[in-house]
């Protein structure tokens, strides 16, 4: 039973776990229940993946402060100003060792900081 496990397993490139698996097995006329087919991966040490978590949208807070706005949504580059308005975005890169922040920093089109 273990080897038809780990062959579905493989077929799915490593994605399917214990429903699927279940399923799988079901609609090819094998006999098992899932807690065996848990038990069973467990002991092979196979794992199905997980769905990443879906990421919730940042929300303001309505009682914080209204900050003025000081470029009155200006943002086309001023030709004689260079350097007048600065602009600047962080994000994340994922890496195996976990997430990199990158912070950025532009004016006049380019990078600055």
């Amino acid at each position: 039973m273990t080897e038809k496990i780990t062959e579905v397993h493989e077929n799915s490139r490593g994605t399917y776990g214990v429903p699927r698996i279940h399923a799988v097995l079901q609609r090819q006329g094998e006999d098992c229940g899932r807690r065996r087919i848990a038990r069973l991966m467990r002991n092979a040490r196979l794992q199905g993946r997980h769905r990443r978590r879906r990421q919730l949208p940042t929300i303001p807070d309505p009682r914080a402060a209204a900050r003025p706005d000081l470029v009155v949504r200006d943002f086309a580059p001023d030709p004689g100003g260079l350097d007048a308005r600065l602009c600047g975005d962080i994000t994340y890169v994922p890496t195996e060792e976990g997430r990199l922040y990158l912070a950025t920093v532009i004016a006049s089109r380019r990078v600055v900081g």
